[in-house]
């Protein structure tokens, strides 16, 4: 072993009656009878650490004061204490016969912060001219503890001959000898933590509160913090999602309506444009039949000297030709209409150029027939 492991210490983090009388935590064989005792409670489970209906309390708030005169009371060693914090519950163990303080005690703050706060401070404090020490709550936080009255326990004097290490005021060193890790295995003792050791001086920390036990401690602001931000993102994400699917149905509503309005202008509009394309058709028609009559007029100067039969024709023709146009009116689309149009006007057009004709042979025939009169 090297030297730098002659003044390193380590602590013990669960309790063995034979290891705690080692003082390097390596022994496989109880060296006096107490420890022989406190090894048999312990395979037997003669102690149940919480079968005392006296203790009370949160046990992670809770520390142990020992070596009290005996000629301190509750109230004062409640008024030291509460320099490191707020006193929750405070228990002077007394002798059941006598009375009389036993010294040591059993106090229970409100919170774990200031446990730490007076375990750190408090120890090796002078109440009332004798100096306590301070340790956490062993008797429920350090498995398989067994008491002092018991043949286990820590500490003790050296006259007595049952010193117990491992604690916080007689840690075991590091040992200087092979460590026999087969037979430490064989009893269920927990080997040194190798390349793990200590100072003298550092302050071992106590067990601290698991997070999947049923006493769980508050929840800290931060996760509330955390916990409420999810939700607000959450719930910002829905809205604004909803948000989105409202604005893209509006979007759908708003393309469709104008997508209407559209068609319904276009048909208004082709509707407007072919009925004044009829109208003008119409009037050209007008136009050409009072043209003609009014040539007619001037060639022969009256329409008497025309005859009678041309007159009768003409007037068979229009009558023939505009009922025919009612009889087929009907109800067409623009295009359909368009054509249809310009094919009749192109009739009507080729109809009045065939009239001229005639009308210009039966003048010429007329005038022939006067002249061999």
């Amino acid at each position: 072993m090297s030297n730098a492991n002659v003044n390193a210490v380590w602590y013990g983090e669960s309790y063995h009656p034979i290891q705690a009388g080692s003082i390097d935590g390596t022994d496989v064989l109880p060296h006096d009878n107490a420890v022989y005792r406190a090894l048999i409670c312990s395979s037997a489970g003669l102690y149940d650490p919480f079968g005392d209906p006296k203790v009370i309390g949160d046990p992670y708030c809770t520390l142990f004061v020992g070596r009290i005169s005996h000629q301190t009371h509750e109230t004062t060693l409640t008024q030291v204490m509460s320099k490191y914090g707020r006193v929750k519950n405070l228990r002077l163990v007394r002798d059941i016969v006598t009375g009389a303080s036993r010294g040591y005690a059993f106090v229970e703050f409100e919170t774990e912060r200031e446990m730490r706060r007076a375990y750190e401070d408090a120890h090796h404090s002078i109440i009332d001219g004798s100096e306590v020490i301070v340790d956490y709550n062993r008797q429920q936080l350090m498995p398989g503890w067994i008491p002092r009255r018991l043949g286990g326990g820590l500490g003790g004097k050296k006259e007595s001959g049952q010193l117990r290490f491992g604690g916080r005021e007689r840690p075991f060193k590091a040992p200087l000898r092979p460590i026999p890790y087969d037979e430490l295995k064989r009893l269920g003792i927990p080997p040194p933590p190798e390349g793990r050791y200590m100072s003298r001086f550092q302050v071992p920390s106590p067990p601290r509160r698991r997070k999947n036990t049923q006493d769980s401690p508050p929840r800290h602001r931060s996760s509330d913090r955390e916990d409420t931000h999810s939700r607000h993102t959450s719930n910002s994400r829905e809205e604004q999602e909803s948000r989105w699917r409202h604005r893209s149905q509006d979007r759908k509503d708003l393309h469709s309506r104008s997508m209407h309005e559209d068609s319904g202008h276009y048909e208004q509009d082709s509707m407007t444009r072919h009925s004044s394309k009829d109208r003008k058709e119409k009037g050209s028609r007008s136009r050409h039949r009072s043209q003609d009559s009014e040539n007619v007029k001037s060639m022969h100067g009256d329409r008497s000297k025309v005859g009678a039969d041309y007159e009768e024709d003409l007037e068979l023709r229009d009558s023939s030709k505009e009922r025919e146009r009612r009889s087929h009116k009907k109800r067409r689309s623009p295009a359909e209409g368009s054509e249809k149009n310009r094919h009749e006007h192109y009739k009507h057009h080729r109809g009045h150029l065939y009239d001229r004709e005639r009308s210009h042979d039966y003048i010429n025939r007329s005038t022939s027939q006067d002249s061999f009169c």
